[in-house]
């Protein structure tokens, strides 16, 4: 999800939520510690020089019971961060602690957002020897009719 996506959808909202894939729900006392851009410059093992940036949000349960962050609140630090940094419209990556620091890809369901699982993966894999996957078939796709032997022929 873009920031300008996040940015159409606040205003609709009444509460901001977060949900993990797993249904499980960011404490709603939740604060936005962070909000700016991640810069990754790094060679994939095909020896491509590559870039990546991101708009990165972090989530912090300060365990601050009372505290509730309002759709209009996060617009406004999203508006300050792309005012003082010059934030471009990119994708979100979400910082978030369940057991260790996880980053999250960013969906909406309609009414909350999702932080949704990120996985790795080779950028190279023509470079790299990964086998490509074998094709799957079915043992009777193998079969020549005229060739093969069928119930009561008595080849068998």
């Amino acid at each position: 999800m873009k920031l300008s996506e996040v940015k159409q959808i606040l205003p609709t909202l009444d509460n901001v939520e977060f949900q993990l894939e797993n249904g499980a729900f960011v404490p709603e006392h939740f604060h936005v510690t962070e909000v700016g851009i991640i810069t990754k410059h790094f060679i994939d093992c095909g020896g491509v020089i590559r870039d990546e940036k991101v708009v990165n949000f972090q989530l912090w349960n300060a365990n601050d019971f009372e505290h509730r962050l309002k759709p209009s609140k996060l617009l406004h630090i999203i508006q300050l961060s792309e005012d003082k940094l010059s934030i471009e419209d990119l994708e979100i990556e979400v910082e978030y602690q369940n057991e260790t620091i996880g980053k999250y890809d960013l969906g909406f369901n309609g009414k909350t957002f999702i932080l949704k699982n990120k996985t790795t993966a080779c950028l190279a894999q023509d470079s790299c020897g990964i086998p490509t996957e074998k094709q799957k078939i079915n043992l009777i796709q193998l079969n020549d009719s005229a060739s093969c032997c069928t119930p009561n022929s008595g080849c068998c």
